[in-house]
């Protein structure tokens, strides 16, 4: 019996399957904030500021003490239309949905979910927690135990809601040293199976081929804080090389002599120096000085407190890696560091046709736009979706270098 010639929902559906399948990332992250976008006509540069949660330090005993409620916010944006274009015959039109699929859908979206989930990745560079070694890949438990530790320390929820996205050789390493140690019988021959190693240590493991790859910067000199109780986003530093062009790079991460991170809810020092992500590109001056713009902010009082206390003057600063060491970036975090949001994008009229599809339970939004061409009797079809990646919690995620 022939065929019946497939239709667009059949295509749009189709294409919404592979495209799910396909997300790794986005699996694992917060999706809560789709539906703030609405569903008919989102446009780019649609903004949704987040408020995060007010902090308070509290009183004992019965005097009043009122406190300011600081919120804060950080803004999500739908900022990416990314789409594939194909085109098909009449012919082609008639082949069974697999076939069709293998040909034309699943190449043209796993490529939308590779760029979706290549973007999302590239949020390791707001993340200043990290263990490892830039330039090793980590082959002892230890390592993510204490990238776990991190997250505990940060007091990120401990409701199952934690993940670990490796590189591949990151995953070949670590289940080759622990092959066995790990889980129950079945766990341990689908381990074997796959070479993946599942659940463990409170973290849902996956491989992700698009884990980015951090470089650090050129570095050099015996670099100091330049000026004592330094607070703020930004550190003046002197004792640099002189003239270093990308001294320090975006995503770099260090820390400095005797200030050490605390706990956000107690406020207690955790004994662990506090680490600083790098935000933007730092180059020196001709007298070795630089003024580095950091995350998290140097804030050594009240609700909001970030370290134990404020720099001293000519404290030591260490960059966590050799100098332009290549490192493979891996992550650990808790479902709500991270959030993507997608919207589903306006239905043109006057064509062959067109079709959207919504999976409101993953929260993804792709649409198919079918054109002919009496000319060429083909079909040219694009894909696109609407999307907009934010890390909501950096203290929520630990960056596993490599």
């Amino acid at each position: 019996m022939a065929n019946t010639l497939l239709t667009i929902g059949m295509i749009t559906r189709e294409a919404l399957r592979v495209l799910e399948n396909n997300l790794r990332f986005a699996k694992f992250v917060n999706r809560d904030y789709d539906a703030k976008y609405g569903v008919e006509g989102a446009k780019i540069g649609t903004t949704l500021n987040i408020r995060k949660p007010v902090r308070y330090i509290g009183r004992t005993g019965q005097a009043l003490a009122v406190e300011d409620a600081t919120e804060t916010q950080v803004a999500l944006v739908l900022d990416t239309q990314f789409g594939v274009d194909i085109s098909f015959t009449s012919e082609d039109l008639a082949l069974s949905i697999d076939d069709f699929s293998q040909r034309f859908i699943s190449p043209a979206v796993s490529t939308i979910a590779n760029k979706i989930d290549f973007d999302g990745l590239n949020l390791y560079r707001d993340v200043y927690n990290a263990v490892g070694t830039p330039g090793t890949v980590p082959t002892a438990l230890l390592t993510y135990l204490q990238g776990n530790q991190k997250l505990n320390e940060e007091a990120a929820p401990l409701d199952g809601m934690r993940a670990n996205l490796l590189s591949p050789a990151m995953e070949v390493k670590i289940v080759d040293a622990l092959k066995g140690l790990f889980q129950a019988s079945t766990a341990i021959a689908e381990q074997y199976r796959r070479g993946r190693m599942g659940t463990a240590i409170g973290l849902e493991w996956e491989m992700d081929q698009n884990v980015r790859t951090h470089k650090t910067g050129a570095q050099g000199g015996t670099p100091l804080v330049n000026g004592a109780a330094q607070t703020g986003a930004s550190l003046i530093t002197d004792g640099w090389t002189a003239s270093v062009t990308g001294l320090l790079k975006k995503g770099d991460v260090f820390t400095i002599a005797d200030v050490n991170a605390v706990n956000p809810q107690n406020r207690q020092s955790t004994g662990a120096l506090r680490q600083f992500v790098v935000v933007a590109d730092v180059d020196s001056s001709g007298a070795g000085a630089a003024t580095i713009t950091i995350s998290p902010s140097i804030v050594a009082s009240g609700a909001f407190k970030t370290v134990d206390a404020a720099p001293a003057d000519n404290a030591a600063i260490t960059v966590l890696g050799a100098a332009s060491t290549q490192s493979p970036t891996g992550l650990i975090f808790h479902r709500d560091a991270f959030t993507l949001a997608m919207a589903d994008l306006p239905l043109p009229r006057g064509v062959d046709m067109a079709d959207r599809v919504a999976d409101k339970q993953l929260g993804v939004s792709i649409r198919i736009v079918r054109q002919y061409d009496i000319n060429t009797d083909k079909f040219p079809c694009r894909l696109d979706v609407l999307y907009g990646w934010k890390t909501i919690y950096p203290e929520l995620a630990c960056r596993v270098q490599s």
